[in-house]
Parts: C-alpha cells; structure tokens; sequence
C-alpha cells in the first residue's frame, strides 16, 4: 500500500477536527445545563467570576472556557484573561425559543449515542430500536432541536405557502398533528389559530404526557388534545389539514400511514408534509447537513421505522421523489414542495 503523506494528513486533520467536536458536544450540554452560555452573555468574565455567578467549581469552569474557546464557541482575551461571548454566539446559544438554539442538538446527539452497544447487536442482526427505547435526552434533545425552526418558520412561511389553509385555520378548522412528540408544533398552530381545534398524536406515551402539558401550560386545552396512537391509526377525521414533521421518516409503513392520512381528509383538504432538506442522489447530500441527517438516521429513524410492522424505512434522506410516489401510491394526486430551508423540506399532497 502507497499512502500519500499529503492525503494522510488532509484525513487526520479532519480526524481531529471531528474528535474535538465529539468531545465538545458534552461541553455544550454542559454548558446549557450549569447556564453558563447564559451568564457568559451577561458580561465577560474570568473563570472564578463566572463560577461564583452561577454556583459551579471555578478549575472546571476555567478548563471548560479553554475548550469552548478552543472550538470557537467563546472568545478569549489574553490580555485581561477574561472569556466573553458574541452577540452571535449568545444569539445560537442561550435562547432555547430563538430560530437557532445549538445546545438542544447537541443533547438529541449524545442520547442517541447513548444506544451504541444495542446500535452495534441492530447492525448485525437487522432488528429495529424502538424510538421509546432511547435515552430521554433523545425525546427532549428532539424538542429543542426542531422547535426553533417550527417557531421561525411554520406560521410566517410553511403554512402560507399552502394553498387555501391560512384561510381555513383562520375561520376555524379541524387539524391533526400526526407524530407530534412534545407538542411542539401543535402548540405553535394553536396558538396562532384560536378558532381552529387541533388534535396532535404520538406512538410515545412519554411524549404525548409531555405534549398534554405543554399544552395545559400554555392555556389551550379546550382546543387541543393528545393521543397515544400511530400514523395508521390516529382518528377523528375528517381533518381541513393533517401534518407530520420530520416524521414520516421514522415510520415502518409510511405508505400505510399515507393511506391512512387520505382516508381521514376532507375532499378538500391538505397534508403537510415537512422532512429534512435532501437532495435526489446520495452524492447530492454528501455535504455537512447530509452528514448530519445520514448519521441521525442511522442510530435514530432507520432503527425507528425498522422496529415497526411494515420493516420499511425511508431514512431521513430520502428526498423528494421517493415521498412523491409514497404519496401518489396512496391516492393523493397532487403534490409539490412548497417551501424549504437549509434543514428542511416541505411538500403539500392533496387528495
């Protein structure tokens, strides 16, 4: 074997550059958990003043502030040896409610490595792990990870580009949430649709307890409520709008689940359907979302779907063509992507 010395070290730097964001990413939960980005963003701060600020150790908080500083995620000032943060970094760091918030990724990363042993015995024996399986950093990293892009986009953008829907939800509708997890979304369309009635569902029951007080928190239980049920299962119908985010990924009979979604529609009503931004081919998500997608995917969505009936599972790149025939093959017979960020896709399928 020749190995090209200049090659070797392009690959080892990239080794270390990805050792150091693995490492890093329990820095981050750290970081979030103990408010230390928050008081950060206070004021600039040397190690033993940012401990007393907020009660913690000051040797690991200055260790801590090296490493942070290290990746890029805080400055340091030699001269008065003191750390600060951006406006930027405070801005992606501290609030879990901005279109940004990098903490809650990094909690839904390390509870889904947390199943690595039971990934390894799935890679040998092709067996699924259910999605209630995994760690509960999985279920509250998933929230705080996708909630700020719901919170920035889905009543200013995605539902506008619907057809006809706004206008719907404005004067009252009935809306199913399919896969709803926390609530998240659910919440979000309730309240800024008070004449509309929504019903958000979930295989988790964890996820559906939480989901009911989130929505009990936010004074909305008399127009939203929660079931314990699957994508080929949730009743109610008929629905003005049925949605599922960044779930029909996780589902072992998605096309089970887009009959299912067909039959509990109204002659005029809409599914929306948002998943991860992909593109068509695997070397068109060869990039770092892609990479970010395809390895959720493989400790996360392929275990999920696998581990339902159907033994189906798109993954979470599957673009947009594969959704298009899932959806067609159910009935639906129109469809088109109507909006898209750098971390998602959104399609509408009509019946």
């Amino acid at each position: 074997m020749t190995v090209n010395e200049a090659k070797l070290m392009e690959f080892v730097h990239r080794f270390v550059g990805d050792l150091g964001a693995t490492m890093a990413a329990g820095g981050i939960v750290i970081g979030d958990r103990l408010g230390l980005y928050r008081a950060l963003a206070e004021a600039p701060a040397l190690p033993e003043e940012l401990a007393e600020r907020t009660g913690t150790a000051a040797r690991y908080v200055e260790e801590w502030l090296r490493g942070q500083a290290a990746g890029g995620y805080v400055e340091y000032d030699a001269p008065t040896g003191r750390y600060s943060l951006t406006p930027e970094q405070a801005f992606a760091l501290t609030d879990p409610d901005g279109p940004i918030f990098a903490p809650g990724a990094f909690q839904l990363a390390l509870g889904a490595l947390r199943a690595e042993p039971r990934i390894v015995a799935a890679f040998r024996t092709g067996e699924g792990l259910g999605w209630g399986e995994h760690d509960e950093d999985v279920f509250t990293g998933c929230e705080r990870f996708f909630r700020p892009g719901y919170s920035a986009h889905l009543i200013a953008e995605w539902l506008p580009a619907l057809d006809g829907v706004v206008e719907r939800l404005e004067a009252g509708a009935r809306v199913a949430d399919v896969g709803c997890g926390h609530g998240a979304s659910t919440v979000l369309m309730a309240r800024a649709y008070p004449k509309s009635v929504f019903t958000g569902s979930d295989r988790h029951h964890g996820s559906v307890d939480q989901a009911r007080k989130r929505a009990a928190d936010a004074g909305l239980d008399g127009r939203v409520s929660f079931e314990n049920a699957g994508a080929q299962g949730f009743g109610g119908g008929p629905y003005s709008l049925v949605t599922t985010f960044d779930a029909l990924h996780d589902m072992g009979d998605p096309l089970g689940a887009a009959r299912h979604v067909h039959s509990q529609l109204t002659p005029d009503g809409a599914w929306m359907i948002v998943e991860p931004a992909a593109g068509a081919t695997v070397t068109d998500n060869l990039n770092p979302v892609g990479r970010v997608y395809y390895s959720f995917s493989a400790f996360l969505c392929v275990p999920s779907a696998l581990s339902q009936d159907g033994g189906y599972s798109l993954g979470a790149q599957a673009g947009e063509e594969p959704i298009r025939r899932l959806v067609t093959d159910a009935g639906f017979t129109r469809f088109r992507r109507v909006a898209e960020t750098p971390f998602n896709n959104v399609f509408e399928a009509r019946p």
